[in-house]
């Protein structure tokens, strides 16, 4: 005979006979969907509760330990509570993204319950364990603070404040969408529970560069409840790309992996649980080969060719006068190499999307940070119309430029069509980690000159970039960081020359304004060395030769005045 796992969920008697993390049953068996699944992990704290009393994360709790405990989610808080955190979190503009809030509310509400008037370092301090991607959690302290002055008594709630028909320039402005995110009623992806809905999740690679020699999935089409095993011969056109066609959907017998995280099939079931147990039952061999990972590597003459074009994907050269002219004529010149590292964009809400088929097409739900270029990717793909194709956007949790290429959108099509109902498909933290495209790797060389007056003449500058296994927005992103190479100065005579390289890294691409400030940012140490060999005042350098109005920058930009499309903002 099973045990049974008993404990109140708001309020409510609630059992269960299946040990499981106690997330997933406030979640697929409550639908108690505030409560979010950042990480599975224990690391994030999207999916904070109160277990008698005490914040702890659902993840790490099972439904077994969780037997005999009094469980409260964002769901379960009085209307005294919910209307405090609400106006409070909006007022102080504590909302973005969203999808840490109701984590943070319930880390909140387990001070206040313990003090109604905690400082601010006791606030940090019960915050500690949760993690914000967007706001830098001075206005959540803020909200946390507000909303324990109302629940004192102390402050009041302005229900014109949240109406918002009083706005403008400098003035407070409450978020359109604070209410639904600070209950956990607003919807993303993995918020979707539709009826009929089966689960789809990519087998992927575990070595960046392997010829994968045999695909053999009988063993998890024999376990009940698996669905379809599609590779790639079940893709219409195996490629996918934002601006480049030459990322694998999936990567085909035969072929060669290009990284870590290369989906090799696509297993579709009727829940995860079946789902998990028969990606382990999909056997793939492979052949292990050298990979290219840096772009030393990747530019040598013996170097393995990763795309048909070879291993350089992009270029860029931008000139203006005669920068060699220039530097051979300056009294002091400085030459300087700099390095900088791949970034995580650490979005809080996993990619995920779920997909169906709608009249004479698919529709998807998604997450991303451009549908019509999903719905561009995805057209291709299939070879069909793009009107056949309807994307819409649910909230996103977080993107940063980590969320412009499709992930697993395409991968939701496929399952949905092959199954004829609606599919969920969805990265685990530790996939999306492995997978997404993060900020380019860049190493770059600069060599700046001036007069005898400290004045900048040209400078001669050479970026290299690991653009990863595929190209994703390779060429933009470099195109970038060769204008903003240039510095903040004015002189005319410059020599930018970009270079973007394929390795067996995972696929960088946008990250927010990361190639200007990249970039850019080698000026302060680079300046410094020169102010050194010119031995001027600190300061110097940098009131030399500004760029200002009238006068062009490096980029034959003038800032006399802002492009017109901007002249309503500036008013």
């Amino acid at each position: 005979m099973s045990e049974c796992y008993s404990f109140v969920v708001n309020g409510v008697p609630c059992s269960t006979e299946e040990e499981k993390p106690l997330l997933r049953y406030l979640r697929d068996e409550l639908r108690l969907t505030s409560v979010k699944d950042g990480c599975s992990e224990g690391a994030c704290g999207t999916c904070t509760i109160l277990v008698d009393g005490k914040a702890v994360k659902a993840c790490v709790l099972s439904t077994k330990r969780a037997a005999g405990k009094e469980i409260v989610t964002v769901e379960g808080l009085s209307e005294a509570e919910r209307e405090a955190f609400v106006y409070a979190f909006g007022a102080v503009g504590a909302v973005q993204c969203g999808f840490c809030i109701p984590g943070m509310v319930m880390a909140g509400k387990a001070l206040l319950d313990q003090n109604p008037n905690p400082s601010e370092a006791e606030i940090k301090k019960a915050i500690r364990g949760n993690v914000c991607r967007c706001t830098g959690y001075k206005k959540i302290i803020e909200g946390i603070a507000l909303a324990g002055a109302i629940l004192r008594g102390e402050a009041s709630v302005d229900p014109a404040l949240e109406e918002g028909e009083d706005y403008g320039v400098g003035a407070r402005a409450f978020r359109t969408d604070v209410r639904d995110k600070v209950l956990g009623r607003g919807e993303y992806c993995d918020d979707l529970y539709l009826d009929g809905m089966a689960h789809a999740s990519a087998v992927r690679s575990q070595y960046p560069r392997a010829r994968v020699l045999d695909i053999d999935p009988s063993a998890a089409l024999a376990l009940p409840g698996v669905l379809a095993v599609l590779t790639a011969d079940d893709v219409p056109h195996n490629k996918v790309g934002h601006l480049q066609q030459d990322w694998d959907v999936m990567i085909a017998k035969g072929d060669i992996t290009r990284c870590v995280g290369d989906a090799i099939c696509l297993v579709v079931a009727e829940n995860e649980t079946v789902l998990k147990q028969a990606k382990e039952l999909v056997k793939v061999d492979y052949e292990p080969l050298e990979p290219v990972r840096t772009i030393q590597e990747a530019r040598a003459a013996d170097a393995p060719i990763l795309h048909p074009g070879g291993n350089l994907c992009q270029q860029r050269h931008v000139t203006r006068g005669d920068a060699r002219a220039a530097l051979a004529q300056s009294k002091y010149v400085v030459t300087q190499s700099y390095r900088t590292p791949f970034t995580e964009h650490a979005f809080l809400e996993p990619e995920c999307a779920v997909a169906f088929p709608y009249k004479d097409g698919v529709k998807v739900y998604t997450s991303d940070q451009g549908v019509y270029d999903t719905r561009k990717e995805i057209s291709i793909m299939l070879g069909w119309e793009p009107e056949r194709i309807v994307v819409e956007n649910k909230l996103v949790g977080g993107g940063f430029g980590g969320k412009e290429d499709v992930s697993v959108q395409h991968l939701a099509v496929l399952a949905a069509l092959r199954v004829n109902r609606p599919v969920k498909a969805k990265l685990t933290r530790q996939e999306s980690i492995n997978f997404h495209p993060k900020r380019h790797y860049m190493e770059g060389t600069f060599t700046l000159g001036c007069d005898e007056n400290g004045i900048f003449t040209g400078l001669d500058c050479e970026i290299h970039f690991d653009t990863g296994a595929y190209a994703s927005l390779c060429g933009p992103v470099l195109e970038r960081a060769c204008t903003h190479s240039v510095g903040p100065y004015c002189y005319q005579n410059t020599d930018i020359r970009g270079f973007g390289w394929y390795t067996n890294n995972p696929p960088p691409g946008p990250s927010g304004a990361s190639a200007c400030a990249r970039a850019s940012s080698p000026w302060s140490p680079t300046s410094t060395c020169w102010r050194k060999k010119w031995a001027s005042p600190p300061g110097r350098s940098a009131s030399a030769t500004p760029s200002s109005r009238g006068r062009p920058s490096p980029t034959a930009r003038s800032p006399t005045a802002p492009p017109p499309s901007r002249r309503p903002c500036w008013r």
